[in-house]
């Protein structure tokens, strides 16, 4: 058996991050990622929006807004140090009826409570301005957000662990976990290995690695597949920064929205359609095995109660090109069906409660010798090198107990 000091197991950037700042704090230690794929960063990672997030939304004081702000300005600087290709375009926040104002002001005192700087109130005449196709009665501009590709990001830890010594092993999906009294064997797909301490970050699966070890989970992930249009080349004047319409507090996620990607792309999404696989990147993308478990978790159908309405809306927009680009002209009124083109899917892990609420910050779950990262959707990413720092001592302090 391989024998190793800590063995990671997810190899996307949330875990690679993890990996990194470990083994530099701890250079002697022996320190192993297990990823099931053939290459790192095959999901959540390489398939989300690439958004550099400022942490605007988040409640101030939680793990999400705090490990945002530290994570974004680590992100900035790793990426300066390491040549990696970014860009802070900004994002603007759209209203676009009188309703949306208060809580277009509430974000903006939420960014200032969460430090952000040189954020602005632009009326109609300035959005037009800076926006011309937006339909806009006032926004917020927010100077800080930006794009990237992440997957770039987890290579270069990947390089950096490897250069310290560390493993990364392939085709290695870990099909049980055993915490003994000082030490966790792991029995893979092709190996078995044992370590002092296992960190497990995986996503999708993440609920599905902590039941190995936790016998009561409270939680269940739920994976949900945001859909894409992209604009046609001769469509990409319409959007010059990030555009976002101002978040409906009846919605779990942020709605219809225009993304710059740093290859030129401009997407136009998401939906939020419960996807009915865990990997499910396609409407036809069926298992049983994961269906199984979101339909027999209590949680699943409280959610579903709440928010069923919500949920069909959802699905007309994924089954109707016209109806997905309806809820986009909200935000640009001239955006026609035959500027846009089927672009690829993403599909997010969120975590949801017995209770059949949405668990809304990063949350783990820790036991001598092991630490479950259970739920670290957006903005993960942005927050990696945070939030791996964050994991990394949390870890540490479960093998020393």
């Amino acid at each position: 058996m391989n024998a190793f000091d800590v063995i990671v197991v997810g190899g996307g950037i949330v875990g690679l991050s993890t990996a990194y700042r470990i083994s530099s704090k701890y250079p002697s230690w022996k320190i192993a990622v297990l990823e099931k794929e053939s290459d790192i960063a095959s999901h959540q990672t390489s398939h989300n929006s690439g958004v550099i997030h400022s942490g605007i939304y988040y409640r101030p004081g939680s793990f999400k807004a705090t490990l945002c702000q530290q994570g974004y300005r680590q992100l900035i600087d790793f990426c300066e140090q390491e040549g990696i290709e970014f860009e802070r375009c900004g994002k603007v926040i759209v209203a676009t009826t009188p309703d949306q104002i208060p809580r277009l002001q509430a974000i903006q005192e939420r960014g200032i409570q969460n430090g952000l700087e040189h954020v602005e109130w632009w009326g109609p005449e300035k959005t037009r301005e800076r926006e011309p196709h937006v339909a806009a009665i006032a926004s917020l501009f927010v100077p800080q957000a930006g794009i990237i590709r992440f997957a770039d990001v987890a290579h270069k830890f990947a390089v950096r662990l490897l250069e310290s010594g560390g493993e990364i092993h392939y085709n290695s999906r870990v099909i049980a976990m055993h915490a003994e009294q000082k030490q966790v064997i792991l029995e893979t797909t092709s190996e078995i290995l044992t370590a002092k301490l296992v960190i497990t970050c995986g996503g999708l699966w993440a609920d599905r690695l902590a039941r190995m070890t936790l016998a009561h989970l409270d939680v269940r992930i739920l994976p949900f597949r945001g859909e894409y249009y992209a604009l046609k080349q001769e469509a990409r004047h319409l959007v010059n920064h990030l555009i976002y319409p101002v978040p409906n507090p009846a919605l779990p996620f942020l709605g219809v929205h225009f993304t710059r990607r740093i290859s030129g792309i401009i997407d136009v999404g998401p939906s939020a359609v419960l996807a009915w696989a865990r990997e499910g990147y396609r409407r036809t993308d069926f298992s049983w095995r994961d269906m199984k478990d979101w339909i027999g978790f209590a949680g699943s159908w409280k959610l579903f109660r709440g928010y069923w309405k919500i949920g069909l809306d959802e699905y007309h927009r994924s089954f109707s090109k016209k109806a997905f680009i309806k809820a986009a002209q909200h935000l640009i009124p001239e955006l026609s069906a035959d500027q846009v083109e089927e672009a690829p899917s993403g599909v997010r892990a969120q975590a949801i409660r017995k209770t059949g609420d949405l668990e809304e910050d990063f949350r783990l779950f820790k036991k001598p010798g092991v630490v479950h990262v259970v739920n670290a959707p957006s903005p993960a990413a942005t927050s990696s090198l945070a939030i791996g720092e964050w994991i990394a001592s949390e870890a540490i302090t479960a093998k020393l107990d």
